[in-house]
């Protein structure tokens, strides 16, 4: 299954009609000439927009050549009716840009005042309640609104996705996990669909693929993937590869007119002992293809993390913000080799549904917390099945849209990194390093009432993810401040 969307992006360039139509063809041919230098395929439409009907045409020019997503390029002024007309017509994102004037030599016939032109745009798209994507700096010479266009691509990957998403979800969520509340007004106004289930309804579809032929293909793959070292229980592989084709079958049987799926899944306190197993393991094969599951029916911890993994195209995870790090391990194992103090510093934390990629080394475990609390610390059976191990070091981060209770939404992002400090503890875990993490913690993450759990990206995909916000509106977006730099509310004392 298939379950992140490719994009195929079309430039369209647009022209008003009392400057020098040729200018901006010439300059969309320049920009396609520095896209395909940079190794990104591009559909050159080959209208040039200077009216309504040539707006429509150029739409159906793209749609013709495949393109979900387009870069509608102002290589001169630009005419604002028809150009903002294209966002209307076009069933998919939309990026504008604009040129930048190209040489002081040619500022009579080879001037385009399309720096001029993109405020007309902005003023226009208002008006209409089109939804557009502009980058931060959007007017540039031929090369960089390549880089721009280049840009846009994970944006538009996770636009393309959200619209076209469904989560899927087996709950109630567990008692005292009221912070994971999931109010679904703010997914329909971003346009995800949204299917809730009870777990015995998973329940008994995973009865009911007992015996099922292609159990014994997931077993085999599960076994290559942990390797003699990682497969500690290889009697339990049969259960794990019977629900792992249970949520995929679900997934294609209840997606019903779309395209992609996310699941939110109650794993705790009732399900091991009902289906003989926890779930962690499963959940990090279907992140690892791009179909997050998130933990504690996280809804909006399976929607975070889908945006992630459109962004990056690779696997992204949920964990707890869950522990400081103690000051003998601080001193001993970061201080003299980072420059992070000790409050920039935490762990990172769940049972084990992040993937194997992502971790330095893996092993199928069991619960320690379950078994503590469902088999009362004996020898484990059915709290078996968390993925354990630290997580790789490298670039991370640390992000969440999230429902608040009143159906507004509200979103934060973190750049840090992951420490290559070895954890000492259990289950899928990593020391993670954010500059001014505690203030952050205390004035965003506190303050302003965010759940305990993070979608993780291993990259820094803060700028795409900003974009992929402000194209849905959502205005409330936190961020880590620097040392100096007040949030709004925090004690200036």
């Amino acid at each position: 299954m298939k379950n992140i969307p490719d994009v195929k992006i079309g430039i369209i360039a647009v022209s008003r009609d009392c400057f020098i139509r040729t200018l901006s063809q010439s300059r969309r041919e320049r920009v396609v000439e520095e896209v395909r230098k940079k190794g990104l395929e591009i559909e050159e439409i080959s209208i040039v927009v200077e009216n309504e009907l040539d707006a429509v045409k150029a739409v159906e020019e793209a749609k013709g050549k495949g393109c979900n997503a387009l870069c509608v390029y102002l290589g001169n002024f630009g005419p604002e009716t028809p150009e903002t007309l294209i966002a209307k017509f076009f069933d998919g994102p939309v990026m504008y840009a604009a040129a930048a004037e190209e040489t002081g030599n040619n500022l009579i016939n080879g001037r385009g005042d399309a720096y001029c032109g993109v405020l007309n745009l902005s003023y226009n798209l208002n008006l209409r309640g089109i939804k557009a994507y502009i980058p931060a700096d959007p007017v540039g010479r031929a090369d960089e609104v390549a880089d721009m266009i280049i840009s846009f691509i994970p944006i538009a990957r996770a636009i393309i996705g959200l619209k076209k998403l469904k989560i899927i979800t087996f709950g109630p969520r567990p008692q005292d996990f009221f912070a994971c509340n999931a109010p679904i007004k703010g997914l329909y106004d971003i346009g995800v669909e949204i299917e809730e289930n009870s777990e015995l309804d998973l329940l008994v579809s995973y009865k009911e693929h007992s015996g099922d032929k292609r159990i014994d293909d997931i077993i085999a793959s599960m076994a290559e993937e942990l390797g003699v070292k990682g497969n500690k229980y290889p009697d339990l592989l049969p259960r794990m590869a019977q629900f792992e084709l249970t949520l995929l079958d679900w997934a294609e049987t209840h997606k019903g007119s779309r395209e992609y799926v996310a699941f939110a899944d109650k794993c705790w306190p009732a399900f091991p002992e009902a289906f003989g197993f926890e779930p962690c393991y499963v959940n990090s094969r279907l992140a690892s293809r791009g179909i997050p599951v998130s933990c504690e029916v996280d809804i909006y911890g399976a929607l975070s993390e889908y945006i992630g993994a459109c962004i990056t195209n690779s696997p992204v995870t949920l964990l707890d913000i869950n522990n400081t790090v103690p000051r003998d391990m601080y001193e001993s194992e970061i201080k003299d080799k980072t420059s992070y103090g000790e409050r920039d510093v935490f762990m990172g934390f769940h049972c084990g549904n992040t993937p194997l990629s992502c971790l330095s080394c893996g092993e199928v475990n069991y619960q320690i917390i379950q078994n503590r609390l469902l088999e009362k610390g004996g020898e484990p059976d059915f709290t078996r099945g968390t993925l354990e191990g630290d997580i790789k070091s490298g670039d991370v981060t640390l992000y969440r849209l999230h429902g608040n209770a009143d159906g507004s939404l509200e979103a934060y992002c973190a750049q840090g990194e992951v420490l290559d400090v070895k954890t000492r503890s259990f289950g899928g875990i990593g020391v993670i390093a954010i500059e001014e993490m505690g203030r952050f913690y205390r004035n965003v993450l506190i303050r302003k009432h965010f759940p305990h759990h993070a979608a993780v990206a291993f990259a820094h995909i803060g700028k795409a993810f900003y974009g992929v916000l402000d194209y849905f509106g959502i205005k409330d977006v936190s961020y880590n401040h620097k040392k100096g730099d007040l949030y709004p509310e925090e004690c200036p004392f």
